[in-house]
Parts: structure tokens; C-alpha cells; sequence
């Protein structure tokens, strides 16, 4: 046979594979499209149920018609002044929560890593408790801004300390600082609040982790670092799925890991620390959330972040719904997510495959 002729064949039957897998990343595709809108679906109905379910139960009509401003009676009151603000509070800190511990899992390559494993939020914990105990700190919008720096050191000092004399990131020595770091400040929280009972009383009921608000206040001060976190991580997508492939890798294909991985941690620190400001530390979110989200969609961060924005708020409304149901006096969201989170981090632990990188 030529050699011109076994080119031919050659590329022609390249061209048949190509051609044959074209129609079934299409339908693959095409699933995770179907699944994220059942994931929407699924999420519209955790807030109606979020607004109806609790101690008290509403019917479904008063609810609507209270959000319409039909009606003004008790149960009105009770859906508006309590459960509207509580649910949309929901809504933004499981975001935060789920896409900071993708985001986490995607630069360390470590599926065990979340913000409250890696001492983000005990960094963000710790800022507060400064400021209860030095300048006596009391509306949000000053939690927020000691959160969040708080949580934006920690990051920095983690990761530093983490690469300093290294090439690449190692997943393992990374969460082993991370933990080395949330404990430091965790001691130095726990030393402050004892040395100062009333930082101690004002702070044990913020670090509890509720979403148990009276107004809209404080879920309006969390709408700008959510949803600024959100879009940075929606931009980064497309080079974290080349960075999922190693840095070398990443580099080669005209990726920039570090620009990635540095835009990643402000990232995790804008929604990290809004959301331990706007409802405490709340744990397990952003580890569980992830590795749900791959079942869902695979590993895609075009398809992953999308998934996660939706299925995050689920769990932590849920959890919330829970909590009320279970008992009247109300059992801390914080509570119930361990409750979850504490069997999948076992789980996980024991799996030998990383889902973080394939």
C-alpha cells in the first residue's frame, strides 16, 4: 500500500472516531444541562418549603399570599419578618459556602479540603473575636469586614506557608497547615472570650452557626461578597479545568496557575468570610456539596460551579428545616450539617481514588 494512501485511511478513520464521540459528549452535555435544571427545580421548591415548614407549619396559599402583601395576619408575620430573611440568608451562604469548598478542592487537590478543615473559617472566627474583645464590634457590617479579613490572611498565610520551598502544590502538606493554622487561632479565640466574659456572651451565640435572623439587613450585607465571589469563580472555570490537569500541564496549554490559584483564594475569602460574618462557621457545606456535584455533572467547572451554586443552598435549607422541625426552640444549623457532614467526611476518607484530580 502507498504511504499516500495509508495517510488517507489513516485520518479518515480519525475522522470516524472524532465524528462517532461528537454525538455522545453532545448527549452527555445535554444531560448535565437536564440535571442542572432539575437541581433548579429542586431549589425553588427548598425555598417555598424553607418559607412554609418550621415549629408552625403554613399552608402553601398563605405563603404566596403573604410574599404578594395580601394578607397581615400572625402567619404573615411569622412568613415575612422570620422565614424570609432566614431563607434568603440560606440561599447565600450555601452558595458561599459551596463554591469557596470547591474552589478549595480544586487549587490544593485535595478532596478533604473545605474552608472550615483548612482554617478559614477559624481565621475569620478569630478577626471577630477581635474585634468583639478590642473595639467592641456589634452591627454586621463590621462583622463582615473583620470576617472577611480574617478569613483573607489565614488564606494567604495557609497557602504561603504551604508552597514556601516547594514547586507544586502538595495536597497533603497543604491541609496539614491548614489545620496546624485553625488551631492556633482557635486556642487564641478560646483564650480571648475566657479573659473577657462579655466577648464571651456576645460571641458564643455568633459562633453557634445560625441562620436565625429578624430582618433582611444582614442578608443584604452578604449579597455583594456572594455574589462578587460567585462571578470570580464562575471567570476562573475554564483554568481550573486546566490546572485540575497538574501546573506543569496547566502552564504548557497557556494556563497561568499562579494568577489562578491567587484569584481562587480571593475568591474563597470574599465568600468564605461573608458567610461566617452574615451566620457564624458553619461546617461540612463546601466539603460535601463538591463531590455531590461531580456525581451530577462530572468534572467539568463549567457544569461544577453551576451545580454547586444550586445544590449548596439545598442542603443548608434543609438542614435549617430540620433543625426547626426537630425541635421547637430551634437546633442550630451548624449542628445539623455536622450531624451529615461528620459520616461523609468518614466516608471519604476512607476512599482511596481522589476525585479532585482525574
Amino acid at each position: 500500500m502507498l504511504l499516500s494512501e495509508r495517510f488517507f485511511i489513516h485520518g479518515r478513520s480519525a475522522r470516524v472516531r472524532k465524528s462517532a464521540q461528537q454525538p455522545a459528549n453532545d448527549q452527555s452535555r445535554r444531560q448535565s444541562v437536564l440535571r442542572l435544571v432539575l437541581c433548579a427545580v429542586v431549589l425553588v421548591i427548598s425555598l417555598v418549603a424553607s418559607l412554609a415548614l418550621g415549629a408552625k407549619s403554613i399552608e402553601w396559599p398563605v405563603v404566596v399570599n403573604s410574599l404578594l402583601g395580601n394578607l397581615h395576619d400572625a402567619d404573615s408575620i411569622i412568613v415575612l419578618q422570620s422565614r424570609l430573611p432566614r431563607t434568603l440568608l440560606g440561599l447565600l451562604v450555601g452558595i458561599a459556602l459551596g463554591i469557596s469548598g470547591l474552589l478549595i478542592q480544586s487549587i490544593s487537590g485535595n478532596p478533604l479540603a473545605e474552608p472550615g478543615i483548612l482554617g478559614v473559617n477559624a481565621g475569620a472566627s478569630f478577626a471577630v473575636v477581635l474585634g468583639i474583645s478590642l473595639f467592641s464590634v456589634h452591627s454586621p457590617l463590621l462583622y463582615w469586614f473583620y470576617a472577611f479579613s480574617g478569613a483573607m490572611v489565614t488564606s494567604l498565610a495557609v497557602y504561603a506557608i504551604g508552597r514556601f520551598g516547594v514547586q507544586q502544590m502538595d495536597p497533603v502538606r497543604f491541609i496539614l497547615v491548614g489545620v496546624a493554622v485553625g488551631a492556633v487561632l482557635t486556642g487564641f479565640s478560646s483564650g480571648l472570650t475566657l479573659l473577657n466574659p462579655a466577648a464571651f456572651d456576645q460571641f458564643r451565640f455568633w459562633s453557634a452557626g445560625s441562620l436565625d435572623i429578624r430582618d433582611l439587613d444582614r442578608a443584604l450585607l452578604a449579597l455583594p461578597g456572594v455574589l462578587s465571589g460567585t462571578l470570580l469563580a464562575l471567570y476562573l472555570s475554564r483554568s481550573l479545568n486546566a490546572l485540575s490537569m497538574g501546573e506543569e500541564l496547566a502552564a504548557t496549554l497557556g494556563s497561568r496557575p499562579l494568577l489562578t490559584q491567587s484569584l481562587a483564594l480571593l475568591a474563597i475569602a470574599l465568600l468564605c468570610g461573608t458567610a461566617t460574618a452574615a451566620a457564624g462557621p458553619i461546617t461540612f457545606v463546601g466539603l460535601m456539596i463538591p463531590h455531590l456535584a461531580r456525581r451530577i455533572v462530572g468534572n467539568d467547572h463549567l457544569l461544577l460551579v453551576p451545580c454547586v451554586l444550586l445544590t449548596a443552598p439545598i442542603l443548608l435549607l434543609w438542614s435549617d428545616i430540620v433543625g426547626r422541625v426537630i425541635i421547637a426552640g430551634e437546633l442550630r444549623v451548624s449542628i445539623v450539617t455536622a450531624f451529615i457532614g461528620a459520616p461523609v467526611l468518614i466516608w471519604l476518607a476512607r476512599r482511596q481514588t481522589s476525585p479532585g484530580r482525574q
